[in-house]
């Protein structure tokens, strides 16, 4: 009886419950729109659970007061409270930046952020650089501290990047670049613009930068200048669909201060008062007329998902057309890139495949930039009476082109066609496998190449001025082209074990690679002449790199970690003697925040201590067989006749004990992190020692095939502090994310052969001039000059220097250092704030401590240059000086300007619209402004060209307006 009773109270009761419940749905987004399948919800402090389904969907029953837990891989945890009241809890997850970066990618592996012991930087897409991004270096532009790169103005042109300056004198200064586990080649393909111009920039996921010695010694003679692994987007298990779409217009925005037409004129009757009657009645700004508002677009395609229920796969389709400002240039870029990544045995088994092609073609303009500058104003473009295809040419007496006079910039660029096509296939394919006997082994394997074919042409029609002269006065065109094929191919095996043991874990990694570089040219010289040489086929020199490599990684209760590599390296650059080298780092980290005094702190989330020494090589220099007894046949005209034609050979330089650079380097780091991370950052000061640096310098006469060659003959030493702070603010509907570096170097050298000095850095305006010196105690190629002096209004007086030696006499002795190409600081500033569906970004640059010497003005402006052989355009700073022309005014330091800057490199502002045409779309519309402006003191066009610091004209860069659309699936 009593059980009845039991059992119609529970009967009473749960009617009461279940109308006490409510079903509660909703959908769950990330920031652009898109939904998230797979969302772990949760009722907190119970066991009732669900997940969102393939649209973000997902319902579940609560009661009033519940709080609902929503997590997932990526994204910070959110709690929401049911009020009993909205049966509908939309909810749009925060990306973790800190899980997001967990995994850092490093030579032949990967590490998490916590366990890096070295100097590495990760950049993740969310962190890219926008706007009008056709090179894929330029998406970290300004974003890691100690890392510069100088972006070409041309279009796709490459950039100038250096990782802490470089650490080479003649050497290649530039870092390796990894795609995918494959090391490329340094050497830019014929007929394309750079080794990265056929790479496309959307395809690009992540970039993982390693600067210091300890974290590139992995890759052992070729980590002189740091490590930048690219891996590109894979294929993954939900479906993603993207289309983007960009247009931009490019209008030049600085040019060359030169007299107009009535400006010349006024001055060269002042000046040149019997020349007057050989000027023209036009008025031609020449720089105007060899610029155009350039016009681009680019157009990219993915989609990514899972085929067959178990093939994670990528597909993505590129269409550049980038016009240059400079008439008839132009970059057409069209790729296809296919991403395959199975997973077997449960995922023992994993395999990457990556298949890519490139077709680029360009047409490459004539830099017209000097012409340009120094043509009469007062003459026109074109003259119906020319025989010159119409355009004005100045004429001899017998009305053909004269000689030594400046060339019709205008018909330079419309009568010379250099174009050409590469087809690039690249790609890799790579096997991880996890042994089921021992899963604790892993074997990897990958195999990469990287081919380009390319072909060019140069041609000019017969009435150009600039064709080849047959005879005098009889100009026949031009006609010449080539082909190359430069082949790049990889093999890397390594095992990888790792295991634990109570509270110590660790890593071991042992394994070997195998790279050879080959390259062969076809040319068939100038057909049209009739004293062209055959045509000829070269087959370069192969370059085999191989090495064995091993790297161990352990760590001590998740608070102490130790790595250590060691890489045994060979290259066919060297004699057998020197042909191998070993190089090895050793590095170390302290967590000190999980330490129990601080493993509960809120203010101080993250604190370590990392510390690391390292020795790299560099082998890569321009000549490949230098310690090789080497000999030159002599031209067909310079043949010895003995009863039959005898090509003379002729002995070439040789030097057997050539060998290697060798860089060592100390790096101390500290990571920080405050208030959970919301602010984090990063210090690091280092001490780069660069000796046995390669150098082309004088030989003594009678010492070899030569008077100069490459030797190893040099030291110099880098010093330098880094510091690097992000912010982030956010809540429901605003996020704003601040990223501010710094880096400040001191470079010095140490050591030169017999300590003489070595003048290096050619300029334009006298033969064999140099405005730079490598100099025991000063910076590599600091410029070279005799100080200026001034009256008392401050004006400089032409060819009056400073007697610095003091011994009466201007001469040698007399010269100083005056400065250097290079920045002591530089600084980059990032903001990117999204407030609901709007979003806005920038990003600043700044460079301080650079010099450029220029040349554009030593060369042209003084009154003298106003008429050489015809009359001739100069600068009008020309009116400041007051130079006539003396023959050491090109060494004067009034020509060493401070280049210090600050450039606002990209402003974007976009609005998206969710939900566009369907759930789970998104549709966003944005514009922006690149270059938008810089501020300088820099006289010149531009204060940014390249680490030598010398301006002989430039390709400009021009200010860029866009609009894009970005569609999502």
């Amino acid at each position: 009886m009593q059980t009845l009773k039991l059992l119609g109270l529970l009967l009473l009761l749960i009617p009461i419950s279940v109308f006490s419940q409510t079903t509660v749905n909703g959908t769950v987004t990330d920031n652009n729109g898109m939904p998230i399948p797979g969302v772990n919800i949760i009722v907190e402090d119970t066991t009732i659970g669900t997940t969102t389904d393939f649209d973000g969907n997902y319902s579940i029953v609560l009661e009033k007061g519940q709080t609902l837990v929503f997590s997932y891989v990526g994204y910070k945890k959110q709690r929401v409270k049911f009020s009993g009241e909205n049966t509908k809890i939309d909810i749009k997850m925060v990306e973790d930046a800190k899980a997001l970066e967990e995994v850092v990618v490093v030579g032949y592996g990967d590490q998490t952020v916590k366990s890096v012991t070295g100097s590495v930087v990760a950049v993740t897409e969310k962190d890219f650089t926008k706007g009008n991004i056709i090179t894929s270096e330029s998406l970290i532009q300004g974003r890691v501290p100690g890392v510069s790169i100088t972006k070409g103005g041309g279009p796709g042109s490459g950039s100038e990047i250096r990782i802490r300056g470089g650490a080479s004198f003649n050497a290649n200064n530039s870092p390796l670049i990894v795609l995918d586990g494959l090391p490329l080649n340094n050497t830019t393909p014929a007929g394309t613009r750079s080794i990265l111009s056929s790479i496309n920039p959307s395809d690009i996921e992540s970039f993982s930068i390693l600067k210091d010695a300890s974290a590139s010694a992995i890759y052992g003679n070729r980590g002189a200048n740091g490590v930048i692994i690219i891996n590109t987007k894979k294929g993954r298990e939900k479906l993603e669909i993207t289309l983007d779409v960009q247009r931009s217009v490019t209008k030049i925005n600085n040019t060359v201060d030169v007299f107009t037409a009535d400006e010349f004129r006024n001055f060269i009757g002042e000046n040149f008062p019997d020349r007057v009657g050989e000027l023209g009645n036009a008025n031609t700004n020449w720089q105007d007329e060899i610029y155009q508002d350039a016009i681009s677009s680019d157009i990219n395609f993915s989609a990514r998902g899972q085929l067959l229920d178990f093939l994670p796969a990528r597909l993505s389709l590129n269409r550049s057309d980038q016009e240059g400002l400079r008439k008839t240039s132009n970059f057409d870029r069209t790729t296809a890139s296919l991403s395959l990544n199975p997973r077997f045995f449960d995922n023992h088994l994993k395999v990457d495949m990556n298949a890519n092609y490139s077709l680029e073609q360009n047409r490459f303009a004539p830099g017209v930039e000097g012409s340009a500058i120094a043509f009469d104003p007062t003459r026109p473009v074109r003259d119906p009476n020319s025989p010159y295809g119409g355009y004005f040419e100045f004429l001899d007496d017998n009305g053909s082109a004269a000689s030594n006079v400046p060339r019709n910039p205008v018909a330079e660029l419309m009568q010379t066609r250099n174009v050409s096509e590469a087809n690039r296939f690249y790609g890799n394919f790579k096997v991880d496998y996890k042994f089921h006997f021992l899963p604790e082994l892993r074997f990897v394997a990958n195999l990469g190449l990287d081919r380009t074919e390319s072909e060019g042409s140069l041609s000019r029609p017969r009435n150009s001025a600039l064709g080849v002269n047959a005879e005098q006065g009889e100009f026949i065109g031009n006609f010449s082209r080539y082909e190359s094929t430069l082949s790049n191919q990889t093999l890397d095996t390594y095992f990888v074990y790792n295991n634990s043991f109570d509270k110590l874990n660790y890593e071991v990694t042992a394994g070997y690679s195998y790279q050879i570089l080959e390259r062969e040219d076809f040319t068939t010289n100038e057909t049209l002449d009739p004293n062209a040489q055959e045509p000829r086929t070269t087959v370069q020199d192969d370059i085999v790199l191989l090495a064995y490599f091993t790297r161990a990684n352990i760590n001590y209760n998740e608070k102490y970690y130790l790595s250590g590599s060691l890489r045994r390296d060979g290259t066919s650059r060297f004699s057998e003697d020197n042909r191998f080298g070993t190089f090895y780092s050793v590095s170390g980290a302290w967590s000190i925040s999980d330490e129990d005094f601080l493993s509960e702190s809120y203010t101080l989330s993250n604190l370590k201590l990392r510390a690391g020494y390292g020795l790299t090589g560099q082998q890569d220099f321009n000549a490949t067989s230098d310690y090789l007894a080497r000999y030159q046949l002599g031209l067909s005209n310079q043949q010895y006749y003995f009863g039959q034609p005898i090509t003379p050979t002729q002995p070439l330089y040789t030097n057997p004990d050539i060998k290697w650079e060798e860089i060592s380097e100390i790096n101390l780091g500290l990571d920080f992190g405050l208030f959970n991370n919301k602010i984090s950052g990063s210090i690091d000061v280092f001490e780069r020692t660069a000796s046995d640096l390669i150098s082309f310098v004088p030989v003594p006469d009678g010492a070899n095939f030569s008077n100069q060659g490459f030797q190893n003959i040099g030291e110099f030493v880098t010093k330098g502090a880094e510091f690097n702070i992000n912010y982030n603010l956010s809540n429901d509907n605003f996020n704003w994310d601040l990223n501010y570096n710094v880096a400040a170097f001191d470079r010095e050298i140490t050591k030169l052969a017999y300590g003489q000095d070595i003048l290096v850095g050619g300029i334009s305006g006298g033969t064999g001039s140099t405005i730079q010196v490598q100099r025991q105690g000063e910076w590599p190629s600091s410029f070279f000059t005799y100080k200026q002096l001034y009256d008392q209004a401050g004006n400089p007086i032409e060819g009056a220097y400073a007697d610095l030696n003091g011994d009466g006499n201007i001469d040698v002795a007399d010269r100083y250092v005056s400065g250097n190409g290079q920045a002591d600081v530089l600084m980059g500033f990032q903001s990117t704030i999204n407030y609901k569906n709007f979003d806005f970004s920038f990003n600043l640059r700044a460079s301080f401590g650079n010099d450029i010497y220029n040349n554009v003005l030593s060369q042209r402006a003084q009154i003298n240059a106003a008429y050489i052989n015809v009359p001739t355009n100069i600068p009008t700073q020309v009116l400041e000086s007051n130079f006539f022309s003396t023959p050491d005014v090109l060494l004067s330091d009034y020509y060493v300007e401070d280049a210090s800057f600050l450039r606002m490199d990209n402003i974007t502002a976009g609005y998206t619209i969710d939900d566009f045409n369907r759930k789970s779309t998104s549709l966003r519309f944005w514009m922006g402004v690149q270059n938008a402006f810089v501020v300088t003191d820099y006289s010149g066009i531009d204060p940014e060209i390249n680490s030598i610091g010398i301006d002989n004209t430039i390709y400009p860069r021009g200010r860029t307006y866009l609009l894009g659309v970005n569609y999502k699936f």
